[in-house]
Parts: C-alpha cells; sequence; structure tokens
C-alpha cells in the first residue's frame, strides 16, 4: 500500500509547543488541503522515563523513575514533507531521544 498521508504524535515540553508549531508550519507540514495551515492538537499527559546509564537527561536523574507534564503534539502531514517534519521535531525538541510516532492514514478506504 502507497500511503499519501500519515498521523505524526510527539511529546513535547510546553515551552516548545509554540516553536515547533512555527517551524512545522514553515515546511509545510501543518498544511491540510492548501486551505489551512497551522493545524495541529495539542493535549496534555503525564510522562514517565528513567535515565540510564551514560544518558544526559532533559529532566530526571540517571537511574530514577522521572514523571512530568508534557504536551501531546499531533499532526496530519503529506508524504513530500514526512522526513521535513521529522527532521524539525528532532531540532526543536530538547530531549536526547524525542519519542516521535509516524502512522499511516487510508484515506482511500471505502
Amino acid at each position: 500500500m502507497d500511503f499519501q498521508l500519515f498521523k505524526v504524535e510527539t511529546f513535547i515540553p510546553e515551552e516548545y509547543v509554540n516553536e515547533l508549531r512555527f517551524e512545522l508550519n514553515k515546511v509545510g507540514a501543518l498544511t491540510v488541503d492548501e486551505k489551512y495551515d497551522n493545524c495541529m492538537s495539542t493535549s496534555r499527559v503525564k510522562g514517565s522515563w528513567r535515565p540510564l546509564e551514560g544518558t544526559n537527561p532533559y529532566l530526571g536523574e540517571v537511574g530514577e523513575i522521572c514523571e512530568a507534564e508534557e504536551i501531546k503534539v499531533e499532526f496530519t502531514c503529506k508524504k513530500e514533507v514526512i522526513r521535513k517534519a521529522i527532521e524539525v521535531i528532532k531540532e526543536v525538541h530538547p530531549y536526547e531521544v524525542p519519542v516521535i510516532n509516524v502512522i499511516p492514514v487510508m484515506t482511500n478506504y471505502f
């Protein structure tokens, strides 16, 4: 199956959301049907992680479980800009290893 549209999810500290929106929109990742831009959703979530030896965590201490409020950012993105969108997330995101979920979307299944 050749997917043309993808849903992208990432979890980021709230203070980075506006910068992420601006940079994603700049590369066309938040444009829908060439009629709207800046299209994304956000929701508050509570994340948890434990940094292991050799890491340099943005938040938390090595070996200890850390919990913090994050913002889940979701948007749909065309195939042509998906790589740029992932690059932007990695550039803006403060975490060493940000979670970036890329999910193919079926649009013509009826």
